[in-house]
């Protein structure tokens, strides 16, 4: 198999963590899951790729030009609301997962509804910085499976 590619996007405010509501959303730092993802990517064959806004267009931008095998997407607050992102995955129909570190459907009404999730191949939620590695593990399943 040649080397996979999967490109991360963070959402909105995952800047922050490490320091932003670690009851939620954990102590480790964005900087420290991209670092996760590439140590476990390098074990896998995968190469990752990463990228966080907190701006939809620019998350919308990066989607459009995706130049990438599979995505893993935490769209953050985007993830209840933002059609953009949803229409933009629907044009490039590239294998996604949604992910989340926390379980949003723990958590207040308005974040249990996904404009995603429909058109997911899976959504992890709720095991923290964990949620992206077991996004890889899948993706990277799904990719040996049906090569």
């Amino acid at each position: 198999m040649t080397r996979l590619h999967i490109q991360v996007i963070h959402g909105p405010n995952l800047n922050m963590l490490g320091t932003r509501e670690p009851g939620h959303y954990g102590n480790q730092t964005l900087a420290d899951i991209d670092e996760s993802l590439i140590k476990l990517g390098d074990k896998l064959n995968v190469r990752i790729t990463s990228f966080q806004s907190n701006h939809e267009g620019e998350i919308v931008d990066k989607i459009q030009h995706l130049d990438a095998d599979a995505l893993i997407i935490n769209p953050a607050a985007y993830t209840h609301t933002s059609v953009a992102i949803r229409d933009a995955l629907l044009a490039v129909k590239i294998p996604f997962v949604e992910v989340h570190l926390s379980n949003i459907y723990k958590r207040e009404t308005f974040r249990h509804q996904s404009m995603m999730v429909d058109m997911a191949m899976g959504v992890i939620a709720g095991f923290g910085a964990q949620s992206y590695l077991l996004a890889l593990r899948g993706l990277h399943h799904h990719f040996l499976a049906n090569q």
